[in-house]
Parts: structure tokens; C-alpha cells; sequence
């Protein structure tokens, strides 16, 4: 039996899944015809409200009931289902490499990124993936193939996180190219200018795309529970630091802190989910808590 190539996918735990949908948070607009509601209106059936007829409407739809009553010409209009198209967005920077004790924060990125992949394309929607950093914006489009799926494995796969990140600009073009609302996955340890951030943030609000966003962060970043003198390395820019940790924990914590209300802030004035995901955080939990609270009330 073949050894699978993708040893980030837990099919077990995607079988569990399957029955819980990706839901967006928001009308979304798609080509085809799927189950997410759209800001157009269509023939889905979903009465969404009556308008009065104007020449050139289509009169197998109008309501003759509504005419008896009142004598006039009403339309009847529906909500149109439509498709998602997702954009997993993973910054490919240097410190997504950190691990402290255990898997690091890129690998867990792979795995999420490549488990809602999966979903979305089982369900009939689009996934599409891009890696990001200073130098490099690899974008793969959204599909609703299968065989789609294996080029964002093998992208995942073969990720190698390097540089300083370029997450902004990422933001910035993706709201630019893409034409229609879509979904927007954002796997970060964000370690990025919170304004420029903000910034991105509102383009793709304004671009009324359903944002998520995952920050990632390593146990070891959070406690910072060193005991003895320690070389903190950039793993962007490769600058080092030696430093005695208890003489600036105090320090570290109240800079962290601030940087992550910040962060949070930001997100929630984007509309845009957010969750403090550290790297020891079992996927399953994470990812049944995350789709069940996109679920529209009622189901």
C-alpha cells in the first residue's frame, strides 16, 4: 500500500466533517448555480418580495393572485443560490517556520488551508490557495474541480516559508482581482504592521468579501518561558539578539499583548472573524467550532 504524499490530510477526520457545510457569512455571487444565497435575484426557492411589473419583465413570473387582489402587475422575486469561491491565503514569510515544542505554525496553516479545501470542493464550491511573501505572490484560482485539489496540495506540500512577509500587498491584490464576492482565509502569524493590515482589511471589506482570519501562534511565543539566556533570531531577516528572559518578560508580554488587542481590533472593525489559534490547538475542535458558528441560525 502507498505511503499518502499528503501526510497533512487526516481523512478520518475529514470523513467526520463531511456533514458539517462551509457556510459564508454573507451573499455571496458565483457562476454556477449552489447553495449560497446572492445579492442578485434569481429563481431559487426562496420568495424573497413582491415589485411592481415594468415592461420587458419576464410574465411567467407574475403573480396573478396579487393582481386579483389589488389590479396591479406585481413580480415576484426569489433569492438566487449561487456557489463560493474561497481563497486560502497563507503567509509564506520566515517565522511562519518557528516551532517551539511540536509542529510549526506554517504546518499548521498546510493542514487547515488544505482541510477546507478539501470541504469546499466535496460541497461543489470553488478553492483556490495564496502563498505570500516579500518576493514571492503565488496565486492558484479558485476551481470546483477535484482534480483542482491536488495542485493546492502539492503547493502546500512542497511550501517552504522564507523571507519577510508580504501579506499587506497579498490583501491588496486579491482584492483587486477578484471581480465577484468570495470568501477570504487568512493563516498568519501576522507579524505585519497592524495598520497596514487594517488597511487590507477594509479593501476587502469594501470589496464585500466574507473575511476570516487564523493567527497563528507558537505556545512558546505566548508564554515566552525561557529560563536561561537565549539567541532570539529574526527568522525573517536573520538579525539575532542575545537576552536574559526574565529581565524583559514583564516587557515582552505587555508589547505581545497590545500587539495582539491590536490585531484583534482591527479584524473585528473589518467585520471579519478572527481566532487566536495557538499551534498545540487539536484541529478537529477547531474546525467543527469554526464551521458550526458559520451556520445560519436555525440550522
Amino acid at each position: 500500500m502507498s505511503q499518502d504524499p499528503y501526510d497533512f490530510l487526516d481523512h478520518d477526520l475529514l470523513s467526520r466533517l463531511g456533514s458539517l457545510p462551509v457556510e459564508s457569512r454573507m451573499p455571496m455571487v458565483g457562476n454556477v448555480a449552489g447553495k449560497h444565497r446572492s445579492p442578485h435575484r434569481g429563481s431559487s426557492v426562496e420568495f424573497a418580495e413582491y415589485r411592481k411589473y415594468v415592461p420587458g419583465d419576464d410574465t411567467r413570473r407574475l403573480d396573478w393572485k396579487a393582481f386579483a387582489r389589488s389590479d396591479r402587475f406585481y413580480i415576484k422575486e426569489f433569492e438566487a443560490d449561487t456557489n463560493l469561491r474561497a481563497y486560502f491565503v497563507v503567509d509564506a514569510s520566515g517565522s511562519m517556520n518557528f516551532s517551539g515544542h511540536g509542529e510549526s505554525k506554517v504546518e499548521f496553516a498546510r493542514r487547515i488551508a488544505a482541510s477546507l479545501s478539501y470541504l469546499l470542493v466535496n460541497q461543489g464550491d470553488a478553492a483556490g490557495l495564496s502563498l505570500c511573501t516579500e518576493k514571492l505572490h503565488l496565486e492558484i484560482p479558485p476551481s470546483r474541480r477535484a482534480a483542482h485539489l491536488q495542485r493546492i496540495f502539492d503547493t502546500l506540500k512542497d511550501l517552504e516559508p522564507e523571507g519577510e512577509t508580504g501579506l499587506v500587498d497579498a490583501l491588496h491584490t486579491i482584492a483587486e482581482k477578484i471581480a465577484q464576492r468570495a470568501f477570504v482565509v487568512i493563516l498568519s502569524d501576522l507579524f505585519t504592521d497592524p495598520g497596514g493590515f487594517s488597511d487590507a482589511l477594509q479593501h476587502l471589506r469594501y470589496r464585500k468579501h466574507d473575511i476570516s482570519v487564523f493567527h497563528l501562534m507558537d505556545p512558546q511565543e505566548l508564554s515566552f518561558d525561557f529560563e536561561r539566556p537565549h539567541r532570539f533570531v529574526d527568522l525573517e531577516d536573520n538579525t539575532s539578539l542575545v537576552v536574559e528572559p526574565t529581565l524583559v518578560a514583564e516587557e515582552y508580554h505587555t508589547a505581545l499583548n497590545d500587539f495582539m488587542k491590536a490585531v484583534r481590533d482591527k479584524c473585528h472593525d473589518a467585520n471579519a472573524d478572527y481566532q487566536l489559534v495557538p499551534t498545540d490547538t487539536p484541529l478537529e475542535p477547531l474546525l467543527r467550532e469554526f464551521l458550526t458558528a458559520r451556520l445560519p441560525k436555525g440550522k
